[in-house]
């Protein structure tokens, strides 16, 4: 360890006093990185010397005022003293903290994880969502439960924190509970959100997840062919509620809306576009970006369909949804009776959209991005990677399709 240390004792004049004394303030270097502290003491700046970091003179205020600066340096180099002999790194906010008093230089990780998540669960439907604060809690929990299994304890410091427990968390998560390697490792940026929080503080003197890498599995993601999107539109659906929420699928699969933003569409979600046509202009629930999605006609027609319907009439809301629970159930009814093997749930409607609708006919990406709400066009280029795929599965049945024998180039004469 070579930690670079300096104190500096200084009057600072943004505060003159009615008899022209400013305070006296310590400023503590750790490595090139200061705080600073009043010492709750005031002098002339005049009789200061700012070579010795003392005031001048022999008078009792002098000898009172350069023996309470020597007893708080002392104070001062006795904790990082401590620290060195600990072996533990310090920075210059901890050897303020520990000198008054303060725990944040020792604070805890589910402290700090508590208090990240109160201030998310304040800003839920303002700059975050439900969704967002409630994996915050799903990771905080399951830290909860990593550190009492592994530790025996109910928190631990956060300086404690090293790959070695990163990793080891990442192994509990695995183990312990039921979930992907993408939802894993989601747990794990969250988290890597709270000891960026704890660096960014200086309540840490370096980032354990440095050297971590995020390790995310690509996902195939399921998508509808305009010939099965055709099939569901024309299958004579004799059961209400099958009809209600294969008309609601339809929708989002000609917009892109995911459910959530289905629920909450509003007739004041409508409005008339450049273009003169009608646009839903919208904020996602999930990420607060907002999608313009000019309204295709068979989007329309089910507006339409619905505006009489009992549960529009007195509201606001331009399609009676269900519950999200109850749509997927349902729809996995609809497949049945539709002939559809692929797993169908009301968010394929919005990978639908994203390629047998819009892509597959030749909408720009950057369009897609922008109706989609993608924050990222990195985002919705993954939908274009899908349908390479599918261009190089479609020329795979091609080529064995094909009679002509590639020898006979080479035998042709000039």
């Amino acid at each position: 360890m070579n930690d670079r240390f300096s104190l500096l004792f200084f009057p600072k004049g943004n505060s003159i006093s009615k008899d022209g004394k400013v305070s006296i303030y310590l400023r503590i270097t750790v490595n090139g990185k200061r705080s600073e502290l009043s010492i709750q003491r005031k002098i002339d700046p005049s009789k200061w010397n700012s070579i010795a970091g003392r005031m001048i003179g022999n008078n009792e205020e002098a000898y009172g005022i350069n023996r309470y600066i020597n007893a708080i340096s002392a104070k001062i180099y006795k904790i990082q003293e401590k620290f060195l002999i600990e072996d533990k790194p310090f920075t210059s906010l901890m050897i303020k903290n520990t000198f008054l008093n303060k725990n944040s230089a020792r604070k805890t990780l589910l402290k700090i994880f508590y208090e990240h998540n109160n201030q998310i669960e304040k800003l839920v439907g303002k700059n975050y969502s439900s969704g967002c604060f409630k994996r915050y809690e799903r990771t905080c929990n399951h830290l909860k439960n990593y550190i009492q299994k592994e530790y025996h304890l109910n928190d631990i410091f956060v300086q404690d924190v090293d790959l070695k427990f990163i990793n080891g968390f990442e192994y509990f998560l695995k183990t312990e509970i039921t979930a992907n390697q993408n939802t894993i490792t989601k747990y794990l940026t969250n988290f890597k959100k709270i000891i960026r929080i704890a660096y960014a503080n200086d309540w840490i003197t370096k980032d354990p997840f440095f050297l971590w890498k995020a390790k995310w599995k690509t996902v195939e993601r399921e998508f509808l062919s305009e010939w099965e999107v055709q099939k569901i539109i024309e299958k004579d659906v004799n059961i209400s509620r099958l009809e209600l929420v294969r008309d609601i699928f339809i929708f989002s699969c000609f917009t892109g809306l995911a459910y959530s933003d289905v629920k909450k569409l509003s007739s004041n979600d409508i409005v008339i576009g450049m273009d003169g046509e009608r646009w839903i202009k919208t904020k996602r629930t999930k990420t607060d970006t907002r999608s313009n999605i000019p309204i295709l006609p068979i989007a329309d027609a089910i507006i339409d369909k619905y505006k009489s319907h009992p549960d529009i009439i007195n509201s606001k809301c331009l399609i009676p949804v269900l519950s999200n629970q109850k749509m997927n159930a349902y729809l996995k009814e609809i497949a049945d009776v539709c002939g559809i093997t692929k797993n169908l749930t009301f968010h394929l409607a919005r990978h639908t959209f994203a390629t047998s609708i819009t892509l597959s006919n030749g909408v720009p990406i950057e369009s897609v991005s922008k109706m989609l709400g993608h924050k990222s066009l990195k985002t919705t280029q993954h939908y274009a990677k899908i349908l390479d795929r599918k261009v190089s599965d479609d020329m795979k049945a091609l080529r064995k399709r094909l009679k002509f024998n590639q020898q006979d180039i080479g035998n042709t004469s000039n």
